[in-house]
């Protein structure tokens, strides 16, 4: 058994295909399929049912692999020990956001990060939660910047800044005439929000705690992942949604005046960056950290006076 026999496992595991992670692993799928095999009769058991499409791991596959991912981290430890000792940031580092933070901060962030550490390569992924959270477990992804807490006892969090919600309200919205709102002010029949799927839906709803009404409109039902999508519904067919406090900074002054926060404690998220319990690259991870906290306004590094919604 060898960590590249290993390797080959953990690829076919990932892409469910022998053909996708030979391409991945840069050999031919010939080559592949034989060093699986020679690994195969050397533990006397099949890993994977190649008879299914996409291919799965058996039953005693999936323990096999979940060690091989396991004994893989471990011998990348011996690389990042090297590269810690001379000092210098180099490598990939894999990352995922969620689309409700993403326009926020990567703008931000980008060109200081590349600036400091020009030798890392920043491979970015803006995806939902739960895909983010299955490449984490599957070493996919390096890292992920995500609204926590989420209850995994795989991974590990840590928690980056914490962002109010604030109301955004057309002229006819019940919220504007209001100089500060609660959650009983919110009418879930005028509220515009984001399709199943994306967690600040979930927060969304749970300020509001109305869960069986989520429609928005009576006689309409949009479904869009995109915050700035939402903010644009409000601005041309009235009613009112609800933003993360970081996507006010790029108003008008007409659209400030349509903004209407929320009493003590205000309702807030915490985002953090995530990552896989035995993970890697400390340094870039946090390094990519630093950089975002360098651009955060202090407000939004303490949790006080907030109100955390849960996902």
């Amino acid at each position: 058994m060898t960590l590249t026999q290993l390797e080959y496992v953990v690829a076919v595991d990932t892409h469910r295909s022998f053909v996708a992670a030979a391409e991945k692993c840069f050999i031919t799928q010939p080559t592949l399929s034989m060093q699986i095999q020679k690994l195969e009769d050397t533990l006397g058991v099949k890993l994977f049912d190649r008879s299914k499409q996409p291919v799965t791991p058996t039953e005693i596959g999936i323990e096999i692999i979940a060690q091989a991912r396991v004994l893989l981290a471990e011998s990348e430890k011996i690389k990042e020990i090297i590269s810690d000792r001379q000092k210098d940031l180099s490598g990939e580092l894999r990352v995922g956001i969620i689309p409700t933070v993403a326009p926020y901060i990567l703008p931000k962030i980008m060109h200081g990060f590349i600036e400091k550490y020009p030798a890392v390569k920043l491979v970015v992924w803006e995806q939902t939660t739960e895909l983010i959270i299955q490449q984490l477990k599957m070493g996919v992804l390096d890292c992920g910047i995500l609204s926590t807490p989420l209850h995994e006892s795989n991974l590990t969090e840590i928690p980056v800044f914490y962002e109010n919600f604030v109301a955004y309200a057309s002229k006819n919205s019940k919220l504007f005439k209001k100089k500060n709102i609660t959650p009983d002010d919110i009418d879930m029949e005028e509220i515009w929000v984001l399709n199943e799927g994306h967690c600040m839906r979930e927060q969304v709803l749970n300020i509001c705690q109305r869960r069986k009404a989520t429609k928005g409109y009576q006689h309409f039902e949009y479904n869009t992942g995109s915050v700035e999508t939402l903010k644009r519904m409000v601005d041309t067919n009235n009613g009112a949604t609800i933003l993360p406090e970081l996507a006010l900074a790029d108003l008008s002054d007409k659209q400030l005046d349509r903004v209407r926060y929320f009493k003590s404690p205000e309702p807030a998220r915490e985002v953090s960056i995530v990552m896989h319990r035995n993970f890697l690259k400390r340094r870039m991870i946090e390094a990519l950290k630093n950089e975002i906290l360098d651009f955060l306004p202090k407000r939004l590094r303490s949790k006080k006076k907030k109100e955390i919604m849960d996902i």
